[in-house]
């Protein structure tokens, strides 16, 4: 194929309508799809091919047919799209796009972790590094966690990692007892009880929608508990026409877009008024960043074959059960 030249590198900024434009040009030219998660910017959302959760973005990489995935959302969501299509270019608006939760969970640690426990099953939350995904049994999102932990058989016992708040969910909607890791995300830590019911005093009868990964002290006031995927259909299917949601609030704009004649209220942070609520991860990626990852097919993610083939294992058994397809559940060897 032959491709035009793009903007010189030393070149002014470009205007929002140029990039729009540019970014479609480009896209088109580099058989590309851009995959957003909800918590991107309103502007990143509106021009995206798919917007949705961990699992939904999971499935649209590994069926994608494009060249070249951009995906705008945080580094192990990029790299999930590699392991499940490593024939095809994913490039990350900005590499620097992490997450507190595959933070909190280093690989040599957590393999400590495994070993310290060698009868358990390894179940590890979507949220963390390749290096950890390759040491673990099965992936499991906030929309599959609670499908696939049912389907494992109730004598084997069980790890959770890295999210001690969801693991903490998911055993009270499981009756399961797991073994936790103690990770927590930044953005659901944010949020406040005081607040929360100051907001709901303001708004009495307004449902309170909330993420998983949210403290249970926030949990004990929401009247819907799920993923985002799962909030955003609750938001629009409940009758009410005010809805509190505790999640991070740029999934608010499909909310908006699906439901105009709602209103939705972002949960609030520690005094009401701060943006702490917002993923500081999520916020890096830009339309300008998304363009020159596009015009440059950087920055790339790469990951060595043999560790991209052991992560893939525990994301396809997430796939099966999720899916209602058999896997097997043999216990991944340590490396």
């Amino acid at each position: 194929m032959e491709w035009r030249t793009p903007p010189a590198m030393n070149a002014p900024p470009l205007a929002r309508t140029d990039l729009l434009a540019e970014i479609a040009q480009l896209k088109r030219e580099r058989q590309a799809v851009i995959l957003a998660h909800y918590y991107q910017a309103p502007e990143i959302q509106d021009l995206a091919d798919f917007v949705g959760d961990s699992l939904e973005l999971s499935r649209r990489a590994a069926a994608t047919d494009a060249r070249v995935i951009a995906f705008c959302g945080v580094r192990f969501m990029a790299e999930t799209a590699k392991i499940l299509a490593p024939d095809r270019i994913v490039v990350l608006p900005d590499l620097d796009a992490g997450c507190s939760l595959e933070d909190s969970c280093p690989p040599a640690e957590f393999a400590r972790f495994r070993a310290a426990h060698p009868d358990h099953l390894a179940l590890t939350y979507i949220n963390s590094s390749a290096e950890v995904k390759a040491l673990s049994d099965i992936i499991v999102t906030s929309s599959s966690a609670e499908r696939i932990i049912r389907a494992i058989p109730p004598e084997r016992p069980i790890l959770f990692a890295p999210d001690r708040h969801l693991g903490a969910w998911l055993m009270r909607r499981t009756g399961r007892t797991m073994v936790l890791w103690e990770g927590t995300c930044i953005v659901h830590e944010a949020f406040s009880e005081t607040e929360l019911l100051k907001l709901k005093a303001l708004h009495p009868g307004a449902p309170v929608a909330a993420h998983p990964e949210c403290p249970g002290h926030i949990l004990e006031h929401a009247d819907f508990v799920g993923s985002t995927s799962a909030i955003l259909k609750f938001a629009l299917d409940t009758p009410g026409d005010t809805i509190i949601v505790a999640t991070e609030p740029h999934i608010i704009h499909q909310m908006e877009r699906a439901a105009p004649h709602k209103t939705f209220i972002g949960a609030p942070g520690a005094d009401g008024r701060c943006s702490c609520n917002i993923c500081p991860y999520m916020a890096l990626n830009t339309l300008e960043k998304l363009y020159r990852a596009l015009r440059d097919l950087e920055p790339r993610i790469e990951l060595p074959e043999e560790l991209r083939r052991r992560a893939l294992v525990p994301l396809e058994r997430m796939l099966a059960i999720a899916d209602d397809r058999p896997t097997d559940l043999t216990p991944a060897p340590m490396a």
